[in-house]
């Protein structure tokens, strides 16, 4: 697929602030290792960044030497988010770069608050560095770019927020419109760049097609304060949900989401869970690690119900029967090699 999908406003979901609630919010591509790692650092060499950084009290700056190209960051707390990345990325620093290193750092992150809406506060958009609040969307993010620096021998602050830009970004372009609001636009994109892939096989258990039809956003601009003072940048939310619409993904029906040895060989710990939704204009509603125990699947996430990030106690099972809404998972692995 060459065509790059535009970004589209927040992941909308039920425990990740869904605007109609409280807050707005192709398939894979394989490369061989040695090609997805020079796309990888290919692709962060072209978008490195000098770090301009913003605390919520006041303005200070940083200078990185990790490229040509500016990017302003808004912290929510500078000293403690810079701290708290630097001492997880040092404490795996020698670890091997496979599933448990993704739990590993997922559990890290256990009891940060739950909070919506964090990547929407500058009227101009900026790459935010928050890990005092997490949604759903934003705790994956974080995993995957803790992840990446570790797995690439990276190990400062610097090259953590690059690492999050690209994973937030297309092509680590800071702009509301190139943010990958959607999720399967985020998997598109994130494939793209050889850090992750999406699992659609076998069958069973992916016995479900998804047809996405998505605008969501287009049709509910009132819920986007970006969207509201910039009306100009709707058009484009618009073109990019009619290249999305009509996509089609396989995916496991919740039904189907039992503790057997298939669906133990199909969904490994550490992979990305999507809950797909019934919900008009929408294809995710809510995202999480998943990780295996003795009596199931459960999902680590940033909850809303929990209020903060947690290693659900219910199977997934259990949790997705009492959500109406959520029809079943698609299936997302991190590169590890």
């Amino acid at each position: 697929m060459t065509t790059t999908f535009l970004s589209l406003a927040v992941a909308l979901l039920t425990q990740c602030g869904n605007p109609s609630e409280n807050s707005v919010k192709p398939q894979s591509q394989h490369n061989a290792n040695t090609q997805q790692d020079s796309l990888q650092q290919k692709t962060l060499q072209q978008n490195s960044l000098q770090v301009k950084s913003k605390t919520a009290d006041k303005e200070a700056s940083d200078s990185s030497s990790c490229g040509k190209s500016s990017v302003s960051i808004t912290y929510y707390n500078k000293v403690k988010d810079r701290t708290r990345i630097e001492q997880i990325i040092n404490k795996y620093s020698h670890h091997t770069a496979d599933p448990t290193l993704i739990i590993a750092i997922s559990r890290e992150l256990r009891g940060i608050p739950y909070v919506a809406k964090t990547l929407e506060v500058n009227k101009q958009e900026k790459l935010v560095v928050n890990l005092s609040q997490l949604d759903c969307t934003t705790y994956v993010e974080n995993v995957l770019a803790i992840y990446l620096s570790i797995k690439n021998g990276k190990t400062s602050f610097d090259d953590y927020a690059q690492y999050l830009r690209m994973v937030r970004y297309q092509n680590g372009e800071v702009s509301y419109p190139a943010r990958q609001h959607y999720f399967t636009d985020w998997i598109y994109e994130n494939t793209q760049k050889g850090f992750v892939e999406e699992i659609q096989s076998p069958n069973p258990p992916f016995t479900a097609t998804q047809t996405l039809l998505i605008d969501f956003m287009s049709t509910h601009t009132s819920l986007y304060p970006m969207l509201k003072d910039n009306p100009q940048m709707i058009g484009r939310i618009a073109k990019t949900e009619q290249l999305l619409s009509g996509k089609k993904f396989s995916y496991i029906p919740k039904s189907a989401i039992h503790n057997t040895k298939l669906l133990r060989s199909t969904i490994h710990d550490g992979d990305i869970i999507a809950i797909t939704t019934s919900k008009a204009g929408l294809d995710t509603s809510h995202i999480g690690i998943a990780v295996w125990h003795k009596d199931g699947l459960h999902m680590l996430n940033a909850s809303q119900i929990h209020k903060k990030v947690v290693e659900e106690p219910m199977t997934l099972y259990q949790y997705m029967q009492k959500h109406p809404s959520q029809t079943g998972i698609r299936i997302v692995r991190v590169q590890t090699k």
